[in-house]
């Protein structure tokens, strides 16, 4: 894995600020992010069944409704 040289060096600070080692802080924002990825897929899945609306019926009631 390549990281840009500012990243590597802010996590080894981090790691040294912290007592913990790179590849650990990595791994937990590789979790964090994977696991924010799957409560989306699960929103949508939840919302699958509901009515769509095109985007220029959004607009129209935004307009309607003195939003825009």
């Amino acid at each position: 894995m390549y990281l840009e040289p500012a990243l590597h060096r802010a996590l080894r600070l981090k790691a040294a600020e912290t007592d913990r080692s790179i590849s650990d802080l990595v791994n937990d924002a590789v979790r964090e992010t994977l696991g924010e990825d799957v409560e989306d897929l699960e929103a949508i899945e939840a919302r699958k069944d509901e009515p769509t609306r095109s985007f220029e019926s959004f607009v129209k009631d935004m307009k309607r409704r003195g939003k825009l």
